[in-house]
């Protein structure tokens, strides 16, 4: 069982055979993949799986906090599974590629931001959006 399914069964939801296999695609992926993408990798598994099922079974994910969903500016919602690890994005403009990071300065000057202005952060996103700096030949 991945770690997307074992979330699943601890929430009480109910996985069928279709639900694991889509839980499983998104516990193997290493992007952040959109429903289309999705359906294309649960289809070489299950060909029965339908793009409706996947968008159906990406709700419930979302509602029940097992997968968190982004809009990268790109006009569609990617996925990935929700950790207990922060982490932010950078998002290359050109490719779409999606860079995970982690900057222990930025965390505090978040915090910071928040703490002049009489807030406790409880909680953030960061998506940085940019493109590749062209070398200059010398």
């Amino acid at each position: 069982m991945n770690r997307l399914e074992k979330l699943c069964v601890e929430k009480g939801m109910r996985m069928t055979d279709q639900r694991r296999v889509i839980a499983r695609v998104l516990s193997d992926a290493d992007d952040h993949p959109d429903v289309e993408e999705i359906h294309r990798r649960a289809a070489e598994i299950d060909s029965n799986i339908s793009i409706a099922t996947v968008y159906r079974t990406m709700r419930l994910f979302e509602e029940s906090g097992v997968v968190e969903r982004h809009d990268f500016q790109d006009g569609r919602a990617r996925y990935e599974e929700a950790t207990e690890n922060h982490h932010d994005h950078l998002i290359d403009l050109r490719s779409g590629n999606v860079i995970e990071f982690v900057n222990d300065e930025i965390e505090a000057l978040q915090k910071k931001i928040a703490e002049e202005h009489g807030f406790k952060l409880v909680d953030h996103r960061l998506e940085l959006y940019g493109i590749p700096l062209q070398k200059r030949e010398e």
